[in-house]
Formats: C-alpha cells, structure tokens, sequence
C-alpha cells in the first residue's frame, strides 16, 4: 500500500522575501539607570537624524513602552528602521552616520535587541 505524499514546500527565501516586501529592521534599547533624561533625549534626536543621513533609509518611526503588562524588562524605546531589501540594510549597518551614532549610543546603553524580518509593503 503506497501513501500519497506530497512534498514539503521550501521555506522562502531571504532574496525571495525581499523582491516581495520592505525589510523591517527594529531595535530596542534599554539605558543604563545612570543615563539622564537630556542623555536619552540626546539619544533619541541622533538616531532620528539618521534617515536624512543615509538614503536607503526609506522608513522610520519611533515610541517608548506604553504596554500595560509590564513585560519589557527595562526596555523603553523601539525604532522601527524601513529598507527596500537587505542589501540596503546591510549598506546602514557599516555608514559612517550609523557609526557616529553609536559613539553618542555607546556610554548610555545597558542592553539592545535588533531583529529583522520582512513584512509587507503598504
């Protein structure tokens, strides 16, 4: 007796991914407790700069945790960077702006999560 199978369905890939949506890129920081709030204030201006300096930015937004359940760990502030693919991302990470940027990041910053995914274009 034979069982009709059929085969799995490859994962798709990230070039494929990135032909059909924007690449996501968000990341997340948490402040050392001894950070001010003209520090993080500071932070915040820096990284808001970085899209007028470094074109394959095509997207940007940013808040701080307003979640009532109380699961952040320390996280406060989430900036959601937007690219037309990975290869514009990866042009982001080594730009001498995003470089000067984490000089200013650097002596404030306790902890950060960054995670990419694609998601779809509006």
């Amino acid at each position: 007796m034979s069982q009709n199978k059929t085969k799995p369905q490859a994962k798709p890939t990230a070039s494929k991914q990135s032909d059909e949506k924007l690449l996501r890129h968000v990341v997340i920081f948490k402040f050392k407790d001894s950070a001010t709030p003209a520090q993080v204030k500071e932070v915040e201006r820096a990284f808001s700069a970085l899209p007028s300096k470094i074109p394959t930015i095509i997207g940007y937004e940013w808040g701080t945790n307003v979640s009532p359940e109380n699961l952040a760990q320390g996280y406060t502030h989430c900036f959601l960077v937007t690219f037309k693919n990975a290869a514009d991302r990866d042009a982001y990470l080594p730009h001498p702006a995003h470089k000067e940027f984490g000089k200013i990041l650097g002596p404030h910053l306790d902890k950060v999560l960054v995670i990419d995914f694609f998601g779809a274009k509006n």
